[in-house]
């Protein structure tokens, strides 16, 4: 057996699983098939001699594959979420169980109304477990940004199944925020933060925040969690900050003069803020358009 056939049948043991990233990233059997017979076309020309996982490698080349068929897709007329062949008897036996395996038609829905970009990022790290580090070589970003990019999806995706976010609630939760932070407000802050707060920032925003910092003032992190953290990161800080509308939600941007340097991007549960994402990168701030509020 020569070494075209031992890759064959090493990558025939991944088929399954790679057909059902593509199946979660298209909403297609048909285009899924298609992306995988693509994925070994590459891989056969390629080879895998150095390759030491193979299984995380033939993900990512799967992923690079999908990641294009939904640019193309964008620039075609808008098609159905699933195309499994219509018939009297109904969708083969495979096909149904592939589908009860997947994340149901409903959560297609959602997706297509994603970019590519953070469709790939909220599927393959979410659904698949893929590292952020090998998920921003595909999208072409970085690993923080593509983290994000995930972290916006499943915002969608979990308000996708609830009732339409209160903006004037999320607002008036926001606002109490800033004027905690403002005044120093150590209490104030822990009343309008949930317990398990988690607070993000990219790492432009970690470098400016320690460029800044005043003496005995905790850092700014690329991840903290817990009110009692968070509270502190903003204790006597957001002095410039401003309510601004962020990703068809309400956050906060920190805009001396008008011009948003900074944005916070909030989510909230219950009344509280359970995550805020700090983000400085300027290119990620022209994609997210923040409107500042008066």
């Amino acid at each position: 057996m020569d070494d075209s056939d031992v890759l064959a049948r090493r990558f025939e043991q991944h088929r399954r699983r790679l057909k059902a990233v593509a199946l979660r990233m298209l909403g297609s059997h048909t285009e899924a098939e298609d992306a995988v017979q693509e994925a070994w076309l590459r891989v056969d020309r390629a080879g895998a001699d150095d390759v030491a996982n193979l299984g995380g490698w033939l993900t990512t080349i799967v992923g690079r594959v999908c990641l294009d068929m939904l640019r193309a897709r964008r620039s075609r007329p808008e098609q159905p979420a699933e195309d499994l062949p219509e018939s009297s008897e109904g969708p083969t036996p495979e096909a149904e169980a592939m589908m009860a395996d997947s994340v149901g038609l409903a959560l297609f829905v959602v997706l297509d109304t994603l970019e590519p970009a953070e469709r790939l990022a909220f599927v393959l790290h979410d659904m698949f477990a893929v590292p952020f580090d090998d998920i921003a070589p595909i999208v072409g970003r970085s690993s923080t940004a593509t983290r994000q990019l995930a972290s916006r999806a499943r915002r969608r995706v979990r308000r996708s199944g609830e009732p339409a976010t209160d903006l004037v609630a999320q607002r008036e939760v926001v606002e109490a925020f800033l004027r905690a932070a403002r005044e120093g407000d150590f209490e104030g802050l822990l009343t309008v933060l949930d317990p398990d707060v988690v607070l993000r920032a990219d790492q432009r925003a970690v470098d400016t925040a320690a460029r800044a910092r005043k003496a005995g003032a905790p850092a700014l992190t690329a991840e903290s969690r817990g009110a009692d953290v968070v509270a502190k990161a903003f204790q006597n800080g957001a002095k410039l900050a401003r309510v601004a509308l962020v990703a068809d939600s309400i956050g906060a941007a920190y805009a001396p003069r008008g011009k948003a340097h900074s944005v916070f991007i909030v989510a909230t549960r219950d009344g509280r803020i359970s995550e805020i994402e700090v983000i400085a990168d300027r290119d990620h701030i022209a994609e997210l358009d923040p409107v500042l509020l008066d």
